[in-house]
């Protein structure tokens, strides 16, 4: 028996329509599974970058260090280091040593110095910077005791009548911070003058040899410190980290063996313990956000697949005449399912394939900013191949059944009073029940990362409850919008017969609208809630770390500069503030300028009208005590100031504030002090919105003291925010693709009632109506269903993001709490798109009458 199989691809394209929608339903599904897998991993390379990007360069891979190592053993361990270290894909070692210091060394004469002896391997001299001299052996002197001291190239050096080499170069002192080439070798080759260091210089020799001489003209029986470490370039994926973690712990396992063969056993700790903690951090992150979105990635490719047994139902019912033909002539259920394959399988193939590779190519667009694994991107693939072998299936497997039961046994399916059983179920009210449920344990998502757990630890029911809540509210609106519609032939508006046309249409077509509602709402409630969390969480780290450290950069100082006797350094005049901290009183006291106070602070988050008024209220004199603002005011805090100030008068409470948080506090003008109170100030601190850099160099330029600072990209860990963030940037991710697939779904609706709507309004105007009414009459019904969807999807999706951002958020002991980010733009986009998509189906839909030829008309 012959088949029609060589001639189904071409009978496909009788029904572009069909091919179409198949390959989109194809595309969207593997899409969202490929998306899945990707999304997750490079979460996992976002992780690792963040974390390569927290510690030093040289600690991705293993350290060997020793404090006080006898100076004899140090050949012994380099050299079990650079025996093993290329078997395990390492470069060469860089070694530093760093000798104690060195009291009584004599330059011109005056031997009251104070320095370290130091080397390092390798690029140790291109990371300094030499003002003066050459790279030819010998000592190079750092700047700052070189210019104060008139010590230049060529001068010699001794301690106690032992000669040192001459120097060779002068070089600018690594103060802290230092570069980052330096970062784990801060406590040996920086010298930290805004701490009092009592060293003078670190005096750095210019090779090994010229090193080893030195020492050995000493005699040191020790290096206090002393350090190995490997640069090797940055991973940038998970398996890469995983990998070279791996190899570190192999390296560190075959050094311990050697030293121990040699009888060094203990000479020496070596570990990756920085590194380590980085990969598992990084690998917890991969496996959060995969658990976060697992349901929902299932949900939408079980929803993708289910969407195929609908075009293979479509198809079905289009080829049933030609199926029941083949039947008659002895073609087997198996055989017409495959039949169904060979028409549709390479839209379906085409449509899967170009949804996997959108969801490679578009990662960076809707993924973390991380680069995903290769074994990643194979499962993702599998995942892909995965779907599209179960869409083929179930397209076989639909029209085999569908015909076994119809021509083999007989039967029919009453399709349309189970579908109407379907529709009395109350899906709302399960939906709901799963809402209530995840609802009950958001309240618990956070708690870990506040006892010392750097991530929280994942709830996926807690996730999925704002997907939940907007699918109640879509299914809720479809059955409101399904009996008004069934209700809708009580309408009476044949003065207005634009109108009345447009609810004739639509209650003609109720199934499609509320498809298209349902739809339509949970796409644009979906991308709210996902945007809104996933902003709102980002946003919220950028305000905590602004409030929690007051400005950009926040060094504490000494007096001169808060007590006004040292200036502030002009390169931070325009941009910077100081302020005052007491305590003794239950409430923290800032003492602000308020002349400068709002030009350097971060009050963009102090919700107060006028701050700049407040400020110059609380500097004019108060007969009844001292003007203050009342910060996070409770039950508890007293009006009583420290330091013998007069009871606080308060002049505006705000809730929150630079430096202070949340916390019960004053802010007092600096003006209210005199000269006796502002002395008795115990700390004052410089707020900037320069960079921590450059504002240390001013400072430190002005011989200002700083025992500590601070910045807003140090002052918090970003990560636990960030994790939301990823997990929800899918669920918004979710809610596009459910866009695509509504605006699809309403021009499809339009396009497949091309004839009805040409027969139509080729009627009413024949009846008089102008083209202009029946332009706005398919605008009137288009819109009603778009806006109702647009409406009830931003309120129900930025509702939700609403309420969910304060509980997503990791951090709760900062203030202030997440908030929901200005809704406005995305409001204002989605109204732009509604309007685009409604003109162009009514473009659609009045063209076909334009368009129609009689004979089509007649056949209609």
């Amino acid at each position: 028996m012959t088949m029609p199989w060589r001639a189904a691809p071409k009978a496909a394209l009788s029904s572009p329509l069909t091919l179409i929608v198949a390959a989109v339903t194809s595309l969207l599904a593997c899409f969202l599974g490929t998306a899945a897998v990707l999304q997750a991993s490079a979460a996992g390379g976002a992780a690792v970058a963040y974390q390569t990007g927290i510690t030093c360069p040289d600690s991705y891979g293993p350290a060997f260090g020793k404090g006080n190592i006898p100076v004899q053993d140090i050949p012994a361990l380099t050299g079990a280091v650079q025996r093993h270290a290329a078997a395990h894909g390492f470069g060469a070692p860089v070694v530093g040593q760093y000798t104690n210091v060195l009291l009584g060394t004599q330059f011109n004469g005056d031997p009251h110095y104070k320095i370290r002896l130091a080397y390092r391997d390798q690029a140790g001299l291109d990371n300094l910077a030499l003002q003066q001299g050459t790279r030819a052996p010998g000592l190079w002197l750092g700047n700052v005791v070189a210019d104060a001291e008139h010590i230049g190239v060529g001068a010699k050096p001794s301690i106690q009548g032992i000669g040192l080499p001459p120097v060779t170069g002068i070089y600018r002192d690594l103060l802290d911070p230092p570069p980052r080439w330096w970062c784990s070798q801060q406590s040996g080759a920086v010298v930290d003058r805004l701490a009092n260091d009592p060293i003078d210089s670190i005096v750095f020799a210019t090779d090994r040899p010229t090193f080893d001489a030195a020492i050995k003209a000493l005699g040191l029986p020790t290096m206090q410190y002393f350090h190995i470490s490997f640069y090797e370039p940055a991973p940038t994926t998970l398996s890469a980290a995983e990998d070279q973690l791996r190899r570190s712990r192999d390296l560190v396992a075959d050094v311990r063996a050697d030293l121990t063969a040699q009888g060094l056993g203990s000479l020496v700790a070596a570990d990756v313990p920085t590194f380590e903690r980085s990969v598992q951090i990084a690998r917890q992150a991969r496996d959060n956000v995969f658990v976060s979105i697992l349901p929902l990635a299932l949900i939408s490719v079980l929803v993708g697949c289910a969407g195929l047994g609908t075009v293979a139902l479509q198809w079905y019912q289009r080829r049933h005449a030609q199926l029941r033909l083949l039947s008659a002539r002895g073609s087997g259920p198996g055989a017409l399912g495959g039949l169904a394959v060979t028409e549709l399988g390479l839209p379906i193939l085409f449509g899967g394939a170009a949804g996997a590779a959108a969801a490679r190519l578009l990662l960076g667009v809707y993924g973390p900013p991380g680069a995903p694994d290769p074994a990643a991107e194979l499962r993702a693939g599998g995942v892909a191949a995965g779907v599209l072998l179960v869409s083929l299936a179930l397209l076989a497997l639909v029209v085999a059944v569908r015909a076994h039961r119809e021509f083999e046994l007989g039967r029919v399916r009453r399709r349309g009073h189970r579908v109407r059983l379907l529709g009395y179920f109350p899906w709302e009210l399960a939906t709901a029940g799963m809402a209530w449920l995840g609802w009950t344990r958001l309240a618990r998502y956070g708690t870990a990362s506040r006892l010392g757990n750097p991530l929280p630890q994942v709830d996926p029911l807690a996730l999925t409850y704002p997907v939940f809540v907007v699918l109640t509210v879509g299914l809720l609106t479809a059955r409101l919008a399904w009996l008004a519609l069934h209700a809708s032939h009580r309408a009476r508006f044949w003065s207005r017969p634009a109108l009345q046309l447009a609810i004739r249409r639509l209650a003609g077509a109720r199934a499609p609208v509320t498809g298209v509602l349902v739809i339509g709402t949970l796409a644009i409630g979906t991308l709210a809630t996902g945007l809104g969390i996933a902003n709102g969480q980002e946003e919220a780290l950028d305000t905590k770390s602004a409030i929690f450290v007051g400005s950009n950069a926040r060094l504490d100082t000494d007096s001169p500069i808060g007590m006004g006797t040292v200036a502030m350094p002009a390169a931070l005049a325009g941009t910077s503030t100081v302020v005052g901290e007491l305590t003794g009183t239950g409430s923290v006291v800032l003492v602000v300028d308020p002349a400068t106070f709002t030009k350097a602070a971060a009050v963009d988050d102090v919700p107060a009208g006028d701050l700049d008024g407040l400020l110059r209220q609380i500097s004019q004199p108060d007969p009844r005590g001292t003007p203050v603002l009342r910060i996070g005011h409770n039950a508890k805090q007293t009006a009583q100031l420290p330091d013998g100030l007069r009871d606080a008068v308060t002049v505006a409470d705000l809730p929150v504030f630079p430096m202070i948080g949340t916390s019960p506090g004053y802010v007092v003008s600096r003006t209210a002090f005199d000269h006796g109170q502002l002395d008795r100030v115990p700390k004052w601190s410089v707020l900037t919105t320069a960079p921590m850099a450059d504002a240390t160099a001013a400072l430190r330029a002005a011989g200002v003291f700083i025992p500590n600072r601070i910045s807003r990209e140090t002052a918090l860990d970003g990560l636990p925010f960030f994790v939301v963030s990823w997990t929800f940037s899918f669920v918004a991710l979710l809610g596009a693709v459910l866009g695509v697939v509504a605006i699809l779904a309403l021009l499809v609706a339009v396009e497949v009632r091309r004839r009805q709507n040409a027969l139509a309004g080729a009627l009413v105007l024949r009846m008089g109506m102008r083209p202009r009414a029946l332009l706005a009459s398919h605008l009137m019904e288009l819109g009603a269903l778009s806006g109702v969807a647009i409406v009830v999807g931003v309120v129900c999706g930025i509702s939700v993001a609403g309420l969910s951002v304060p509980r997503f958020d990791p951090a709760t002991f900062l203030a202030p709490r997440s908030e929901l980010p200005d809704p406005l733009p995305f409001v204002l986009t989605v109204l732009a798109v509604g309007v685009l998509v409604v003109g162009l189906a009514g473009w659609i839909a009045v063209r076909s009458v334009r368009t129609a030829r009689t004979a089509e008309l007649i056949r209609a």
